[in-house]
């Protein structure tokens, strides 16, 4: 490959280490895949910041920059990643970095951020209308810009078949979902056999769909959030096989139906069906991916019923089946 693209990481202290190293080591190990193929690196990295030299994440590690942004022609770089950490506060009001994002974006094939690296794109304006995510944490906050299309439930935006500028511009949830990113990039650049070759020789998951959701939904939020389904959401996980119609759990919650509706509206921001159909896909996923049961038992163990309907849910949520599902954590599942 002649054109080696350059993948440049802005960092800003107190940035958060993870958000750069993991995406960042994709792109590297890709390098060693193809070198081990006798074929030529296919990225550059780049650290960018402030000034050259050593910048303190927020775990006190140091990592070092190779050049000033200020100083940086943007059209030498293909993908610009724009990490979280405690410290974006005071990017987002970082006039010049603002400026100079504003004026890099023209000129990048790829512009995104990983984790709460969202807040700082969205104070240049760049994501106005845009379908954007970040970590769960501050998807409130992110919220505050509406002009936003804020998806919650979401590890990142990337599409590279969209014929919009979400294969230009884009986001990605915590941590972790930077690597996913990443990973989704490096197919898009290499194709799938190169990125599974990443993920394997990282011992990732390949690849984890961007519309899956940020985190379990086993784990029930805590109390105060939600102070009247607390019992209610408490119960669900234990009796997935049983009836959880509306019916249902407005009895077990001692509510009206429709009070209920309002309730989990109000306090979750989803209805209870949908609710309910979240926490058995979890549950269906943690199952498979240990190989615990044939995909009939899970359909059943979970609430779906037949393995038709958990298919369907399957395909709905992750664009995979279960037995896709199960086959891509190394696990064995019958059908029977």
């Amino acid at each position: 490959m002649d054109d080696i693209k350059c993948i440049a990481a802005l960092i800003y202290p107190d940035f958060m280490s993870l958000d750069v190293v993991g995406p960042l080591q994709v792109f590297a190990s890709a390098n060693v895949e193809r070198n081990r193929q006798g074929l030529s690196d296919a990225y550059r990295l780049l650290m960018l910041s402030e000034v050259p030299g050593a910048v303190r994440s927020s775990s006190g590690m140091r990592m070092v920059a190779d050049a000033a942004w200020r100083e940086c022609d943007p059209a030498t770089l293909d993908t610009l990643l724009i990490p979280g950490g405690i410290g974006e506060t005071r990017q987002c009001e970082n006039l010049p970095l603002l400026d100079w994002l504003r004026s890099a974006e023209p000129h990048v094939r790829r512009l995104g951020s990983v984790c709460s690296g969202a807040l700082i794109l969205a104070r240049t304006g760049l994501l106005d209308g845009q379908r954007v995510t970040t970590h769960w944490a501050d998807v409130e906050t992110l919220r505050q810009h509406d002009r936003l299309r804020v998806d919650s439930d979401c590890l990142h935006t990337y599409d590279p078949t969209a014929g919009n500028r979400n294969n230009h511009l884009f986001t990605s949830a915590g941590v972790t979902a930077g690597i996913d990113l990443a990973l989704a990039l490096v197919e898009a650049d290499l194709g799938r056999s190169m990125a599974l070759a990443v993920a394997r020789r990282l011992v990732l998951f390949l690849r984890r769909p961007g519309g899956q959701a940020q985190f379990s939904a086993l784990l029930a939020p805590e109390p105060s959030r939600t102070p009247r389904l607390a019992d209610l959401l408490e119960w669900i996980p234990a009796h997935l096989g049983s009836d959880l119609s509306l019916e249902a759990l407005a009895s077990n919650a001692n509510m009206a139906p429709r009070t209920l509706s309002r309730v989990f509206a109000s306090e979750l921001g989803i209805g209870p069906a949908r609710y309910v159909e979240r926490i058995r896909l979890e549950a269906a996923r943690a199952l498979l991916q240990d190989a615990q049961a044939s995909i009939s038992t899970v359909a059943r163990l979970t609430g779906f019923g037949h393995p038709e309907n958990l298919r369907r849910v399957f395909q709905k949520h992750l664009s995979i089946s279960p037995q896709e599902y199960a086959e891509r954590f190394g696990q064995e599942i019958s059908h029977a």
